[in-house]
């Protein structure tokens, strides 16, 4: 795929927190993308939506990613906005904040939270026979950390569809929603409910593939590109 000066390596190429620390590891993630380019050569994304793409690619080296990948038309500007206001991220497992990069984080002054294996969620979730992806959401509701914040689902559909009631029912409005729940109970369900919604911006994957690895992809492309916006208003 030909470049321009507006493709994801020029735009990301003069990045320094959201690089690679060494110049072997940069090399090898750089040489990894030009080939993800160069293999899908064909695609419909706006540039900045094929940087979230191709970094998800290279995560799960699997092309059908390549429109699976679906976006509200406001997702990447809320997306680089609730990172550049140092906005929470609420995950549905912890396996979603492990997988972030510190350093990319904290230079944004952005936390991670995630509940589902809180006492009380436990408890909750057994005395209402529901889930503990549930409570869990609940619980980030109650704490104020869904309002204008990122939700990011990787694993459990009944937290997407819970939020998706707590945006329908109790007007929580989060800054973004990334929906990518694997599995074969409800998660392509879930993914399709979100993009009816109009009230707030959404990246999902359709169908059955997704999981957390995919949404750790699209939060590391995401600080990439707020990176690479924030170095050239410098």
């Amino acid at each position: 795929m030909q470049q321009n000066d507006n493709s994801p390596a020029t735009l990301c190429g003069n990045n320094v927190v959201t690089e690679q620390l060494t110049q072997a590891g940069r090399k090898i993630e750089h040489d990894s993308f030009a080939i993800v380019d160069s293999e899908a050569s064909n695609h419909s994304y706006p540039e900045d939506q094929w940087q979230i793409v191709r970094r998800m690619i290279h995560a799960s080296a699997d092309f059908e990613f390549n429109g699976l990948t679906q976006f509200h038309p406001d997702a990447v500007t809320a997306g680089l906005n609730a990172l550049t206001e140092g906005r929470p991220i609420v995950a549905d497992v912890e396996m979603i904040c492990v997988g972030l990069s510190k350093p990319r984080l904290s230079h944004f002054g952005v936390s991670t939270q995630h509940f589902i294996s809180d006492d009380d969620v436990i408890a909750q979730a057994k005395a209402e026979n529901s889930t503990r992806a549930v409570q869990a959401m609940r619980k980030a509701h109650r704490l104020g950390l869904l309002e204008n914040g990122i939700v990011a689902v990787g694993n459990a559909p009944t937290a997407l569809l819970e939020v998706i009631r707590l945006i329908q029912e109790e007007g929580v409005r989060p800054a973004l929603i990334i929906g990518m729940p694997v599995g074969f109970v409800s998660a392509a369900e879930s993914k399709a409910a979100v993009t009816v919604l109009n009230e707030v911006p959404w990246i999902i994957t359709e169908g059955r593939k997704g999981g957390s690895t995919l949404v750790v992809s699209t939060l590391h492309a995401l600080l990439a590109l707020a990176e690479a916006e924030q170095r050239k208003q410098q």
